[in-house]
């Protein structure tokens, strides 16, 4: 065992140059409906594994925090293991199990030697976690009463107030607009047969997106797949969520908090996964917002004014209209000048685009730094799960550089003119007084 643990090591150091660079992605579904998305990569002696299931917070219907409560229990029991054998026997074999909870997904994963028996016991015991979760009663309350104390938490947490707020703001009762750690109420309602109702209708085969990356053969992977599956019930895919409403007006809402800083949101729905102008809004928000200290908005409210120490701007595209957002924390006494000259930025940036240089530097920033996101099976193994449940092109990894190659000012100018409404924003103020 020392012997295997002692290799599962040495293979996470191993230099990553020999990993893949274009994955081969190979697509098929298992017979009782689950998509399987496949990389062989030989060089290592491991498996990566990631089953997603559409079984997000956006799942949650009138119960606020039912996903997340679902997938965090997955591991604290099945029909034949507690909690404490389950761990016992995935550190046994060197295996490394893993859950979240998104808006639109619910996460598991396992990595595992692909030594026959280890890896044979991994994925049986994975297989189970899934298929046959037990949620036993005491870590069913236990993890409940441990997400009532993270609202406490939140309550005192300025960053998570905004966000919540933020959130609501922007989609009202679409699902994204619930908060994914749930309510007070909703918590102290839930049962531990929600749970057991969410699992069996979410958590199923047609409902599920299978990536595995690792040193198997196109034959071993199909068997693996099915090994995963076979005791999942067939199920129904989840139905589509509603689309995004666009805002139709501006909206400001201050929230007193006892801080010395203000927190700052600020934006509106964005786009959505397989968005027409994705790359055009990418590259053009790195610009903007997203390449840190470096980006117009940083080089304007930090290094120009000294406003805030941190200022920042995302796309965070989800099944539908995920959201654009802008952010900053300050003084309070700063907070209206830094709101200001913040959608002063936007505003000018969305009339005049981009310089031709900071096109230039941005694409050779995107580009140059895209091996290191691709440098790891288990980082193209996310990357393989989120194409499958997007339903993103297969050759999305092969093309991405080349498509950020050939964005241009004009392109960029003409996704925000069309996409971002600074006279239609969101925002959230959480601090103190001036």
């Amino acid at each position: 065992m020392k012997a295997m643990k002692l290799l599962f090591a040495l293979v996470l150091f191993l230099n990553t140059s020999l990993l893949l660079a274009n994955p081969d992605i190979q697509h098929w579904q298992t017979a009782n409906g689950a998509r399987v998305y496949y990389v062989p990569a030989p060089e290592l002696p491991m498996i990566d594994v990631r089953v997603v299931f559409d079984a997000g917070s956006a799942r949650d219907g009138d119960k606020p925090g039912l996903a997340m409560l679902t997938n965090s229990l997955l591991d604290e029991g099945t029909a034949t293991q507690n909690a404490n054998q389950l761990a016992e026997t995935f550190e046994g074999v060197g295996a490394e199990y893993g859950a979240s909870s998104l808006r639109d997904m619910a996460v598991t994963s396992i990595r595992s030697l692909t030594e026959a028996a280890a890896m044979k016991t991994a994925l049986d015991t994975f297989a189970a976690v899934l298929a046959t979760p037990s949620f036993p009663k005491k870590p069913f309350q236990r993890n409940r009463k441990a997400m009532l104390l993270g609202l406490q938490q939140e309550q005192q947490e300025p960053g998570s107030l905004a966000s919540k707020a933020f959130y609501k703001a922007l989609y009202g009762d679409h699902p994204y607009g619930s908060h994914s750690s749930g309510s007070e109420a909703s918590l102290k309602a839930m049962r531990r047969e929600d749970v057991q109702a969410f699992h069996r209708q979410y958590y199923v085969a047609r409902n599920a997106v299978i990536a595995i990356v690792g040193d198997v053969s196109r034959r071993q992977a199909e068997a693996i797949a099915e090994q995963l599956t076979t005791k999942l019930r067939v199920g129904e895919r989840a139905a589509d969520l509603p689309a995004v409403a666009a805002l139709e007006k501006a909206s400001l809402q201050r929230i007193r908090h006892d801080s010395q800083q203000t927190h700052i949101l600020v934006g509106q729905p964005g786009m959505r996964r397989g968005d027409a102008d994705y790359i055009s809004l990418y590259v053009g928000n790195h610009i903007l917002g997203g390449s840190g200290l470096v980006s117009r908005i940083s080089d304007v409210i930090r290094e120009q004014r000294g406003l805030a120490y941190s200022a920042y701007s995302y796309f965070a595209p989800m099944r539908e209209n995920g959201p654009f957002t802008m952010g900053l924390q300050t003084k309070n006494a700063q907070a209206d000048a830094a709101l200001k000259l913040l959608g002063e930025t936007l505003r000018d940036y969305i009339d005049k685009g981009p310089t031709e240089d900071e096109l230039k530097r941005s694409k050779q920033n995107i580009t140059g730094g895209w091996a290191l996101r691709v440098d790891s099976n288990k980082k193209i193994t996310e990357y393989v799960a989120v194409i499958g449940f997007y339903g993103l092109p297969l050759d999305y990894l092969d093309t991405f550089t080349d498509k950020v190659e050939a964005v241009t000012v004009k392109s960029i100018k003409d996704a925000f003119k069309r996409r971002i409404h600074p006279d239609k924003l969101v925002t959230v103020m959480v601090g103190g007084e001036k």
